[in-house]
Parts: structure tokens; sequence; C-alpha cells
């Protein structure tokens, strides 16, 4: 998202996304025509801080939820979406739309309402998993509490404190990507990778033992700030059974 498919560009910060880039990895990763959509990211939404796709939209499943102002022409970008869902699951996509009227695009970029997770539970409903920054922005919580109402398949609202993270800009979409392995392909992965309680308390070792609580300039330019770093990933690739993938590590 955030082509340049219309001519109008943001005025203030500029989009990460051009429309050739994503048509040449469409292209070079085979994607079928039938199942893409070039869309472009509303400028204004840009301009208000949307730098990803994922500040304005997210979706799992056959829900899609999303804000009015994500795209230009959003009603048009929609029904391309629900047309090519349909002929490739052959079921409907639901739409769930936030109006500006609930929520405006400042306040869900503040809020980061759309990078929330949406999963869907054991019981086959979905439950959307929020930053509690959705719940202490009163607009955001409104809606939130009238959509549990509604006809939708999110039946539920969980809110986590991720309050380091949000600040370094990430908030739960950094943990959306899911993917799903058959036996043998789940055999074939590094099994020290895999999250354990035994590989949990190595990595908060690991991550007590090396990381600094505070970084000053001076820092920056001390010799022995790449020494430490360069030692603590060497740690690191030994805990994950990696193996020597840094060059460093090959001198």
């Amino acid at each position: 998202m955030g082509l340049n498919t219309s001519g109008i560009q943001p005025k203030k910060f500029p989009a990460r996304q051009t429309l050739e880039a994503c048509q040449a990895l469409a292209r070079t990763h085979g994607l079928d025509s039938n199942a893409v959509i070039f869309a472009q990211q509303n400028p204004e939404a840009i301009d208000a801080g949307v730098f990803h796709n994922d500040v304005v939209a997210v979706g799992n499943q056959n829900v899609y939820f999303y804000h009015e102002e994500s795209y230009i022409e959003t009603p048009k970008v929609m029904d391309e979406l629900q047309g090519k869902f349909k002929k490739l699951c052959a079921h409907d996509l639901q739409l769930i739309k936030v109006s500006s009227r609930d929520v405006s695009v400042e306040e869900a970029v503040k809020s980061y309402l759309f990078n929330s997770q949406l999963l869907t539970t054991t019981s086959g409903k979905m439950t959307l998993i929020a930053p509690s920054e959705c719940r202490e922005t009163p607009s955001v919580a409104r809606y939130l509490e009238k959509l549990l109402t509604e006809k939708t398949l999110i039946h539920q609202v969980r809110y986590f404190n991720l309050r380091q993270s949000m600040q370094n800009g990430g908030g739960p979409a950094c943990l959306r990507l899911r993917v799903v392995l058959k036996p043998k392909e789940l055999e074939a992965v590094n099994q020290k990778v895999l999250m354990n309680e035994k590989l949990y308390l190595q990595l908060v070792k690991w991550a007590k033992k090396n990381y600094r609580d505070r970084l000053h300039l001076d820092d920056l330019r001390d010799p022995s700030l790449l020494n430490e770093s360069r030692k603590a990933l060497d740690q690191l690739t030994q805990v994950l059974g990696l193996g020597s993938i840094y060059n460093f590590q090959k001198d």
C-alpha cells in the first residue's frame, strides 16, 4: 500500500512504497494477478502518521477491519477486495469500516487501533488484541465498546500494556506474522529457535547480561561498544544454534 496510482502525493511525509516497486514484487514472487490488489494509501493519512498499511487496516481470515480514509477511493478498493476474495475463497469477506465520525485518522494513529492483532479463538470467534492506548483514547474506547454490540465476527477485545514496544514504533501487529507448518516442515526447522521455557530463560539471561539500560553519545564513539555488541550477537547465535551467520564470526 502507499502506491502512487493517482498522482496525488503526501505533503509532509514521503510514501514508503511505489506502484512500480510493488508490481515488481508481485511479478518476481509469481503472484496470481487475480489475487493481487494495488491500492494507493490516502496521502492525507500518510501525513497524519500512517507510515504502513497496518496503521489503518488489519485482516484475519474472512474479516477486514479498516478506516474509511485508508485509501484513495476506499469504496472502490473494498469492492475489488470483496470481489477477488469471493472468487478465490467461495464465500463473502466481512468488511468492518471505522468511520471518521467515530475515530479520526489521528486518533487511530495515536492509539494504534489497527495495529492490533485480530485472532480466531478455538471457539471460531475472533478476538481483537489491542494496546492499552486504545482503552485510554476515549473515542476509540467508545467505538470498540459499540463494536462488540454489533453483528460482526469480532466478539471480544483484550487490552495489553505494550508501552515500551509502542514507544519504539511497534504494537501488537509486530507479532502478527503467523506461518502454519505441517509436521514434516516443523521437524525441518532448527529446533533450538522454537520457544519453550528453557529457551525463554536462556534469552532472559542473555538480555540481562548484554543489554545496556542507557546509551550516551560518547558510547557511540567507543570501539568497545562494537566489540561488546559483537560478543552479544555471537552468544545469541550460539543459544539459537544458528552457526556463524555474521561476517565478524568468520574472521
